[in-house]
């Protein structure tokens, strides 16, 4: 296939470029670098079935040659970067999966949006599946973020309903891995680089509040999944052929607390670091677990990287910036 991934130059879209072209894939990355980095892209951007396109996909896409599948991941995705740029976000939401749909449709191409688990927003039900609507406050600091991609989800079902349109959602929940930015504002890399540093770890709130993180590998491998996966084959009920133009839950359903994480991190580093607890920001989930149940029976997918593995990766990484 030849594939266009939006925001192919962060850190999720950087590494599924990678592994589409390691299984003989052609991409187009269109990035407008305002998060991604050209770095990113470094160990295949000579490959013979890559190609940049520098590119805000708030403005209409113009992708030369086939196109056979649209993958749109552009957006920022940490909180650090979506309070910074809460309009740019809103219109990447927006415009952007307009947009990004548009030339899907007018290729042709299967769709695949990468939404988030934000759009539950600070859940009432654990573990999360993907019939909870969420409890999210649309008008706060974190609206932003979690407004654009709940509307994103609207938008490609709406494509899918009115045109006939293959598309895909993937509900991604925290990710971590090589290739994070030192000071995105994410949890793991906030604890990675302020341990290797010898600082206080950052804990906000009580630190009671928890997380299910997925190494990137895992992550990436379930998005291809959901982006390979037909509707209707031969032995395949009507309702599993509908179940994969609907929302998929990815992530690792294994639930930590942010203390329990953070002394982790310490151990692993080998760091004299402390934590210190500072006040919750406003919104912040008190808990963030995956109902994986879809994405199992529809994609036989479940995480097999453990955390103490992944971390030792990811620490690697972080020592050799």
């Amino acid at each position: 296939m030849r594939v266009v991934i939006t925001g192919g130059a962060g850190f999720l879209g950087s590494h599924l470029c990678e592994q589409l072209l390691a299984a003989g894939h052609q991409v187009c990355c269109v990035d407008s670098l305002i998060t991604g980095r050209l770095e990113n892209l470094a160990a295949f951007a000579h490959h013979p079935g890559f190609k940049f396109l520098l590119h805000d996909v708030t403005k209409p896409i113009e992708v030369e040659g086939e196109v056979e599948a649209v993958m749109h991941f552009a957006s920022p995705a940490s909180p650090v970067d979506y309070l910074r740029l809460p309009i740019q976000t809103l219109k990447v939401g927006s415009l952007g999966t307009h947009n990004a749909l548009g030339l899907a449709k007018a290729r042709g191409a299967r769709f695949l949006l990468a939404s988030t688990s934000e759009i539950y927003g600070d859940p009432e039900v654990s573990p999360q599946p993907e019939g909870y609507w969420g409890h999210v406050n649309p008008v706060g600091p974190r609206g932003v973020y979690d407004e654009a991609k709940r509307f994103a989800e609207a938008l490609t079902l709406a494509y899918h309903r009115t045109h006939g349109l293959d598309t895909r959602i993937a509900r991604i929940f925290n990710t971590y891995g090589p290739r994070m930015r030192p000071y995105d504002g994410r949890v793991i890399s906030n604890f990675i680089v302020q341990a290797l540093q010898g600082k206080d770890l950052t804990v906000y709130g009580d630190g009671t509040q928890t997380r299910s993180f997925c190494y990137v590998s895992d992550l990436v491998e379930g998005i291809i999944r959901l982006l390979l996966r037909n509707g209707a084959t031969e032995g395949t009920s009507a309702a599993t052929s509908q179940a994969i133009h609907q929302p998929v839950n990815l992530g690792n359903p294994t639930e930590l607390n942010i203390l329990d994480t953070a002394a982790l991190i310490i151990r692993l580093t080998r760091s004299s670091s402390r934590m210190v607890c500072h006040p919750l920001p406003v919104d912040d989930p008190k808990c963030r677990r995956p109902d994986i149940s879809r994405a199992r029976e529809l994609l036989s997918w479940e995480p097999c990287v453990g955390l103490e593995e992944g971390l030792d990766r990811t620490i690697d990484y972080f020592r050799r910036l």
